[in-house]
């Protein structure tokens, strides 16, 4: 039923967000399934400090966890990362060093002190269907772990590797709604309850204050009641809006994908158009 009345199956935290940032690239990427825009050396770095700690909470020791994401790193082409000015060969080359030495330091980083946890699931993939929402709502959770303060609920927790922290008054405003994703999908998943979401942030850069490198928001979820009926109408919404919407706009303030947006929307443009709106001074 769904998939006649919506163009997609389910809303996730990164479509949701990427539909209320730019429509037009949200529908190329979700509905069209087409993903050829370059992710930037960050995101590359991130997602193989990601594969590292995956590896490392699965049982493989700090040094075969590194390896595995440097790996995984280096399995990535050419062409699926932004270079930015780095154009020539060995510009590229140079980048991609700089990337590695930038994976190394965060990675070891947070392995020097990794947390302990009684890990339940690592990388727990789910879609289920929330009372109330018109689609289903799918997520992934670093880790679920038995909660430190509920010996009868789960934690859930997420990496982020950064360049800067978050400030730290607009945690919820920034991870509320991944919070709430994750929350049902591991709830109906694993049928406990969901105590805490817990963000662990990890500098990539080292502090200069030889501060610490890691920095946890906790989210608990107890505390939480207009945030839930703000996600349900926020889904419902967006939902009701992406029902009623033939044409997806593109959004060229979007700093990531602004410019591929307005390209793509530039090319579905019927030729009509230009003889109907365009006349040149002669």
């Amino acid at each position: 039923m769904a998939a006649k009345k919506y163009p997609i199956q389910y809303w996730s935290h990164s479509s949701l967000m990427a539909y209320l940032r730019n429509p037009l690239a949200w529908y190329k990427r979700y509905v069209e399934q087409i993903y050829d825009t370059p992710s930037g050396p960050s995101s590359i770095v991130g997602r193989a400090a990601h594969k590292a700690l995956e590896h490392y909470y699965s049982g493989i020791g700090k040094e075969g966890s590194i390896e595995l994401g440097l790996e995984y790193m280096r399995s990535v082409s050419d062409f699926e990362i932004n270079f930015g000015r780095a154009t020539s060969r060995i510009a590229k080359k140079k980048k991609r060093e700089a990337m590695e030495r930038e994976y190394v330091q965060a990675a070891s980083f947070f392995l020097e002190r990794p947390p302990k946890y009684k890990v339940i699931a690592v990388e727990a993939k789910a879609t289920v269907k929330v009372e109330g929402l018109p689609l289903p709502i799918k997520a992934v959770s670093d880790l679920v772990v038995r909660s430190g303060v509920d010996p009868r609920g789960l934690d859930v927790i997420d990496y982020k590797f950064v360049d800067h922290w978050s400030p730290r008054k607009a945690d919820k405003a920034l991870f509320v709604i991944q919070a709430i994703f994750n929350y049902y999908t591991v709830k109906k998943t694993f049928g406990k309850p969901v105590r805490r979401f817990i963000v662990m942030e990890c500098k990539k850069s080292r502090n200069k204050d030889g501060g610490p490198q890691v920095r946890r928001y906790v989210i608990d979820f107890r505390t939480f009641r207009k945030e839930f009926i703000l996600f349900n109408r926020l889904v419902r919404d967006a939902s009701e809006h992406l029902r009623h919407t033939k044409i997806f706009l593109p959004n060229p303030s979007d700093m990531f994908e602004g410019e591929d947006s307005l390209s793509l929307y530039h090319m579905h443009l019927p030729v009509e158009d230009y003889d109907a709106h365009f006349r040149p001074e002669e």
